[in-house]
């Protein structure tokens, strides 16, 4: 998969929003498929307007390293699960924390672009992803 820093550096090189546009849904081509037996209702993010399924799994210790997998019935809305799971999968609980990835959305220029139901998905994505990793944070600290 594409690394988020790749990511970024492409999306500078693209000037117009149609290219910014065809970027994102190549993204969302690329993006593994979730298999249909883990696209269940408790893996559904509400606030969607299309469907969206994300899955997490939390590492071991203090700060775990969780990875998250996703996927999306439409296609444009795939290729901002890729970007969210390339800002967020694979780091610390304790980073995903403090990381608002609607400023990277900001940064690449797509967030201003993206209809009102779009924009509000993947806020509600990014919260499910930073309160996934809170709840991690306090599930493995000691004491517990």
């Amino acid at each position: 998969m594409t690394t988020l820093q790749d990511m970024i550096d492409d999306f500078a090189f693209l000037d117009d929003w149609e290219d910014r546009y065809r970027y994102v849904i190549e993204l969302g081509k690329a993006l593994p498929d979730m298999p249909e037996a883990e696209k269940t209702a408790e893996r559904k993010v509400k606030g969607c307007a299309s469907q969206v399924w994300l899955a997490s799994r939390v590492g071991e210790g203090d700060d775990p390293v969780i990875e998250f997998s996703g996927d999306s019935d439409a296609h444009i809305v795939r290729g901002l699960v890729a970007i969210v799971l390339a800002a967020y999968s694979g780091k610390r609980a304790s980073e995903i924390v403090k990381f608002d990835a609607i400023e990277l959305f900001g940064k690449i220029g797509l967030i201003e672009h993206l209809s009102a139901q779009r924009a509000n998905g993947l806020r509600s994505m990014i919260q499910r992803i930073r309160e996934e990793a809170a709840q991690a944070l306090v599930e493995s600290a000691p004491g517990r």
